[in-house]
Protein backbone atom coordinates (compact mmCIF):
# COMPACT_ATOMS: atom_id res chain seq x y z
CA UNK A 1 0.00 0.00 0.00
CA UNK A 2 1.33 3.02 -1.27
CA UNK A 3 2.09 6.21 0.87
CA UNK A 4 0.03 8.47 -0.70
CA UNK A 5 -2.92 5.83 0.07
CA UNK A 6 -2.18 5.71 3.50
CA UNK A 7 -2.33 9.71 4.02
CA UNK A 8 -5.62 9.38 1.99
CA UNK A 9 -7.37 7.68 4.20
CA UNK A 10 -6.08 9.08 7.13
CA UNK A 11 -7.21 12.33 5.79
CA UNK A 12 -10.93 10.86 5.28
CA UNK A 13 -11.19 9.79 8.55
CA UNK A 14 -10.23 12.58 10.25
CA UNK A 15 -12.43 14.39 8.06
CA UNK A 16 -15.34 11.72 8.95
CA UNK A 17 -14.45 12.27 12.91
CA UNK A 18 -14.95 15.98 12.43
CA UNK A 19 -18.29 14.73 10.82
CA UNK A 20 -19.34 12.48 13.15
CA UNK A 21 -18.61 15.23 16.15
CA UNK A 22 -20.91 17.58 14.70
CA UNK A 23 -23.34 15.67 13.30
CA UNK A 24 -23.53 12.51 16.41
CA UNK A 25 -23.90 14.83 20.03
CA UNK A 26 -24.28 11.51 22.31
CA UNK A 27 -20.77 10.36 20.96
CA UNK A 28 -19.04 14.18 21.67
CA UNK A 29 -20.30 13.74 25.20
CA UNK A 30 -19.77 10.33 25.57
CA UNK A 31 -15.98 11.01 24.02
CA UNK A 32 -16.27 14.16 26.28
CA UNK A 33 -17.02 12.70 29.71
CA UNK A 34 -14.35 9.59 29.25
CA UNK A 35 -12.07 12.61 28.47
CA UNK A 36 -12.65 14.03 31.90
CA UNK A 37 -12.42 10.72 33.73
CA UNK A 38 -9.39 10.34 32.30
CA UNK A 39 -7.84 14.07 33.34
CA UNK A 40 -9.35 13.71 36.68
CA UNK A 41 -7.91 10.25 37.52
CA UNK A 42 -4.62 11.37 36.19
CA UNK A 43 -4.52 14.59 38.27
CA UNK A 44 -6.28 12.54 41.13
CA UNK A 45 -3.58 12.99 43.64
CA UNK A 46 -3.35 17.13 43.13
CA UNK A 47 -7.47 17.68 42.95
CA UNK A 48 -8.58 15.04 45.37
CA UNK A 49 -9.63 16.64 48.62
CA UNK A 50 -7.75 14.30 51.20
CA UNK A 51 -5.78 12.81 48.86
CA UNK A 52 -4.07 10.29 51.72
CA UNK A 53 -7.50 8.90 51.89
CA UNK A 54 -6.89 7.21 48.33
CA UNK A 55 -3.82 5.18 50.10
CA UNK A 56 -3.53 3.83 53.55
CA UNK A 57 -4.99 6.75 56.09
CA UNK A 58 -8.15 6.13 58.13
CA UNK A 59 -10.30 8.50 60.12
CA UNK A 60 -12.63 6.20 62.54
CA UNK A 61 -14.05 9.62 63.88
CA UNK A 62 -15.49 10.27 60.82
CA UNK A 63 -16.81 7.23 59.83
CA UNK A 64 -20.02 6.93 58.01
CA UNK A 65 -20.67 10.51 57.34
CA UNK A 66 -23.15 11.23 54.65
CA UNK A 67 -22.19 14.00 51.84
CA UNK A 68 -21.69 17.38 53.38
CA UNK A 69 -19.79 20.29 52.21
CA UNK A 70 -16.79 18.59 53.91
CA UNK A 71 -17.41 15.69 51.82
CA UNK A 72 -19.34 16.03 48.72
CA UNK A 73 -19.65 12.16 48.36
CA UNK A 74 -19.54 10.69 52.33
CA UNK A 75 -17.17 8.69 54.67
CA UNK A 76 -16.94 4.59 54.32
CA UNK A 77 -16.62 2.93 57.13
CA UNK A 78 -12.65 3.69 58.23
CA UNK A 79 -13.76 7.74 57.64
CA UNK A 80 -12.02 7.91 54.50
CA UNK A 81 -13.44 10.47 51.84
CA UNK A 82 -15.54 8.71 49.20
CA UNK A 83 -15.03 11.39 46.84
CA UNK A 84 -11.05 10.73 46.90
CA UNK A 85 -11.33 7.00 46.93
CA UNK A 86 -13.42 7.56 43.76
CA UNK A 87 -10.46 9.39 41.82
CA UNK A 88 -8.31 6.94 42.91
CA UNK A 89 -10.55 4.36 41.74
CA UNK A 90 -10.29 5.70 38.53
CA UNK A 91 -7.03 5.23 38.30
CA UNK A 92 -6.83 1.64 39.35
CA UNK A 93 -9.90 1.17 37.17
CA UNK A 94 -8.35 2.74 33.83
CA UNK A 95 -4.59 1.05 34.43
CA UNK A 96 -6.14 -2.41 34.25
CA UNK A 97 -8.11 -1.55 31.12
CA UNK A 98 -5.21 0.01 29.47
CA UNK A 99 -3.09 -2.96 30.73
CA UNK A 100 -5.40 -5.35 29.37
CA UNK A 101 -5.99 -4.33 26.42
CA UNK A 102 -2.56 -4.02 25.79
CA UNK A 103 -1.45 -7.25 26.45
CA UNK A 104 -4.84 -9.26 25.00
CA UNK A 105 -4.94 -6.68 21.78
CA UNK A 106 -1.03 -7.45 21.15
CA UNK A 107 -0.97 -11.35 21.68
CA UNK A 108 -4.16 -11.99 19.55
CA UNK A 109 -3.51 -9.55 16.66
CA UNK A 110 0.18 -11.48 16.42
CA UNK A 111 -1.60 -14.77 16.79
CA UNK A 112 -4.28 -13.89 14.02
CA UNK A 113 -1.95 -12.27 11.77
CA UNK A 114 0.31 -15.34 11.43
CA UNK A 115 -2.76 -17.48 11.55
CA UNK A 116 -4.52 -15.76 8.42
CA UNK A 117 -1.57 -15.31 6.37
CA UNK A 118 -0.16 -18.68 7.02
CA UNK A 119 -2.89 -20.27 6.74
CA UNK A 120 -3.19 -24.29 6.41
CA UNK A 121 -1.81 -26.06 9.60
CA UNK A 122 -0.43 -23.13 11.53
CA UNK A 123 -4.07 -21.25 11.01
CA UNK A 124 -5.82 -24.42 12.32
CA UNK A 125 -3.70 -25.32 15.39
CA UNK A 126 -3.84 -21.09 16.67
CA UNK A 127 -7.92 -20.70 15.75
CA UNK A 128 -8.51 -24.03 17.57
CA UNK A 129 -6.89 -23.09 20.54
CA UNK A 130 -8.72 -19.70 20.01
CA UNK A 131 -12.21 -21.61 19.85
CA UNK A 132 -11.68 -23.67 23.13
CA UNK A 133 -11.21 -20.45 25.08
CA UNK A 134 -14.28 -18.81 22.95
CA UNK A 135 -16.31 -21.85 23.85
CA UNK A 136 -16.07 -20.67 28.19
CA UNK A 137 -17.51 -17.05 29.11
CA UNK A 138 -14.88 -15.11 29.55
CA UNK A 139 -15.77 -13.78 33.33
CA UNK A 140 -15.89 -17.86 34.24
CA UNK A 141 -12.49 -18.01 32.85
CA UNK A 142 -11.54 -15.22 34.84
CA UNK A 143 -12.80 -15.96 37.52
CA UNK A 144 -11.37 -19.56 38.06
CA UNK A 145 -7.87 -18.02 36.72
CA UNK A 146 -8.26 -15.57 39.58
CA UNK A 147 -8.66 -17.92 42.39
CA UNK A 148 -5.67 -20.12 41.44
CA UNK A 149 -3.74 -16.84 41.84
CA UNK A 150 -2.98 -14.26 44.50
CA UNK A 151 -5.40 -11.21 44.79
CA UNK A 152 -4.40 -7.98 42.97
CA UNK A 153 -4.37 -5.65 40.81
CA UNK A 154 -1.78 -8.34 38.72
CA UNK A 155 -4.11 -10.96 39.09
CA UNK A 156 -6.95 -9.00 37.31
CA UNK A 157 -4.67 -7.61 34.62
CA UNK A 158 -3.31 -11.21 33.94
CA UNK A 159 -7.03 -13.04 34.35
CA UNK A 160 -8.44 -10.97 31.86
CA UNK A 161 -5.91 -10.53 29.43
CA UNK A 162 -5.71 -14.71 29.21
CA UNK A 163 -9.02 -14.31 28.25
CA UNK A 164 -9.85 -11.62 26.18
CA UNK A 165 -6.93 -12.10 23.29
CA UNK A 166 -9.39 -14.99 21.08
CA UNK A 167 -11.47 -11.62 19.83
CA UNK A 168 -8.50 -9.92 18.56
CA UNK A 169 -7.02 -13.19 17.16
CA UNK A 170 -10.50 -14.10 15.09
CA UNK A 171 -10.95 -10.31 14.26
CA UNK A 172 -7.18 -10.33 12.98
CA UNK A 173 -7.23 -13.50 11.24
CA UNK A 174 -10.23 -12.47 9.34
CA UNK A 175 -8.70 -9.10 8.02
CA UNK A 176 -5.25 -10.71 7.45
CA UNK A 177 -6.79 -13.87 5.32
CA UNK A 178 -8.51 -11.16 3.42
CA UNK A 179 -5.27 -8.64 3.13
CA UNK A 180 -2.78 -11.87 1.86
CA UNK A 181 -4.54 -11.69 -1.63
CA UNK A 182 -4.13 -8.16 -2.29
CA UNK A 183 -1.51 -7.34 -4.85
CA UNK A 184 0.75 -5.32 -2.70
CA UNK A 185 1.29 -8.59 -0.73
CA UNK A 186 1.79 -10.56 -3.88
CA UNK A 187 4.54 -7.52 -5.23
CA UNK A 188 6.23 -8.30 -1.56
CA UNK A 189 6.62 -11.44 -2.23
CA UNK A 190 7.95 -11.48 -5.71
CA UNK A 191 10.39 -8.87 -4.27
CA UNK A 192 11.83 -11.84 -2.09
CA UNK A 193 10.39 -10.43 1.23
CA UNK A 194 10.86 -13.07 4.07
CA UNK A 195 7.06 -13.96 5.86
CA UNK A 196 7.81 -12.17 9.11
CA UNK A 197 8.38 -8.52 7.26
CA UNK A 198 5.30 -9.10 5.10
CA UNK A 199 3.76 -9.25 8.58
CA UNK A 200 4.91 -7.08 10.22
CA UNK A 201 4.97 -4.35 7.66
CA UNK A 202 1.78 -5.07 5.84
CA UNK A 203 -0.75 -7.79 7.28
CA UNK A 204 -0.47 -6.43 10.63
CA UNK A 205 -0.61 -2.22 10.08
CA UNK A 206 -3.26 -3.26 7.46
CA UNK A 207 -5.53 -5.22 9.71
CA UNK A 208 -5.57 -2.96 12.63
CA UNK A 209 -8.71 -1.52 11.74
CA UNK A 210 -11.21 -3.35 13.39
CA UNK A 211 -8.92 -4.33 16.25
CA UNK A 212 -9.40 -0.54 16.63
CA UNK A 213 -13.23 -0.29 16.82
CA UNK A 214 -12.92 -3.66 19.00
CA UNK A 215 -10.72 -1.97 21.46
CA UNK A 216 -12.77 0.84 22.24
CA UNK A 217 -16.00 -1.22 22.78
CA UNK A 218 -14.26 -3.89 25.12
CA UNK A 219 -13.03 -0.99 27.38
CA UNK A 220 -16.11 -0.90 29.42
CA UNK A 221 -16.38 -4.59 29.37
CA UNK A 222 -13.12 -4.80 30.95
CA UNK A 223 -13.94 -2.29 33.37
CA UNK A 224 -16.81 -4.21 34.53
CA UNK A 225 -14.93 -7.29 34.86
CA UNK A 226 -12.31 -5.99 36.69
CA UNK A 227 -15.00 -4.41 39.08
CA UNK A 228 -16.85 -7.93 39.43
CA UNK A 229 -13.17 -9.42 40.18
CA UNK A 230 -12.80 -7.03 42.67
CA UNK A 231 -15.86 -7.26 44.21
CA UNK A 232 -16.08 -11.22 44.74
CA UNK A 233 -11.96 -10.67 46.53
CA UNK A 234 -10.40 -11.70 43.64
CA UNK A 235 -8.96 -8.67 42.07
CA UNK A 236 -7.98 -5.47 43.87
CA UNK A 237 -7.55 -5.56 47.71
CA UNK A 238 -6.80 -3.06 50.51
CA UNK A 239 -5.92 0.12 50.51
CA UNK A 240 -6.05 -0.07 46.97
CA UNK A 241 -9.06 2.09 45.90
CA UNK A 242 -11.05 0.80 43.15
CA UNK A 243 -14.64 0.98 42.18
CA UNK A 244 -15.64 -2.97 42.82
CA UNK A 245 -13.94 -3.31 46.06
CA UNK A 246 -15.91 -0.33 46.99
CA UNK A 247 -19.49 -1.06 46.31
CA UNK A 248 -18.24 -4.65 48.01
CA UNK A 249 -16.89 -2.95 50.85
CA UNK A 250 -20.16 -0.70 51.42
CA UNK A 251 -23.32 -3.29 50.53
CA UNK A 252 -24.11 -4.19 54.25
CA UNK A 253 -24.55 -1.02 54.86
CA UNK A 254 -26.67 0.12 51.36
CA UNK A 255 -29.64 1.04 52.96
CA UNK A 256 -28.45 3.24 55.44
CA UNK A 257 -25.09 4.55 54.04
CA UNK A 258 -26.10 4.18 50.12
CA UNK A 259 -23.69 6.64 49.31
CA UNK A 260 -20.75 4.46 50.09
CA UNK A 261 -22.54 2.12 46.79
CA UNK A 262 -23.86 4.85 45.25
CA UNK A 263 -21.13 6.91 43.55
CA UNK A 264 -18.68 4.15 42.66
CA UNK A 265 -21.49 2.04 41.13
CA UNK A 266 -22.34 5.18 39.06
CA UNK A 267 -18.97 5.87 38.04
CA UNK A 268 -18.46 1.98 36.63
CA UNK A 269 -22.03 2.26 34.80
CA UNK A 270 -21.06 5.99 33.31
CA UNK A 271 -17.25 4.76 32.48
CA UNK A 272 -18.59 1.60 30.38
CA UNK A 273 -21.52 3.44 29.10
CA UNK A 274 -19.31 6.30 27.62
CA UNK A 275 -16.79 3.70 26.17
CA UNK A 276 -19.57 1.88 24.93
CA UNK A 277 -20.93 4.97 22.83
CA UNK A 278 -17.39 6.07 21.94
CA UNK A 279 -16.99 2.86 20.46
CA UNK A 280 -20.66 2.80 18.19
CA UNK A 281 -19.23 6.08 17.26
CA UNK A 282 -15.53 5.26 16.06
CA UNK A 283 -17.32 2.21 14.38
CA UNK A 284 -18.78 4.94 12.13
CA UNK A 285 -15.72 6.17 10.73
CA UNK A 286 -13.06 3.15 10.92
CA UNK A 287 -15.44 0.19 10.01
CA UNK A 288 -18.78 2.09 8.22
CA UNK A 289 -19.33 -1.80 6.12
CA UNK A 290 -20.48 -3.13 9.48
CA UNK A 291 -22.86 -0.56 10.45
CA UNK A 292 -26.17 -1.02 10.42
CA UNK A 293 -28.36 1.82 8.04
Amino acid sequence: MSTTTNRRQASLRVRGLRRLLRQDPPTTVAGTVLLVIIVAAALAPLIAPYPSDGTTATHPAESLLGPSGAHWMGTDAVGRDILTRVLFGARTSLLIAAAVLALSATVGTVLGCVAGYAGGWVSDVIMRVTDVFLAFPALLLSLALAVILRPGVGTAIIAIAATWWPWYARLACSAANTIRHRAYIDSARCLGLPAWRIVAGHVLPNSMTPVTVQLSLDAGGVILTAAALSYLGLGAVEPTSEWGLMVQQGQTNFTTEWWIVTFPGLAILVTAFCFNMLGEGLRQILDPRKVTR
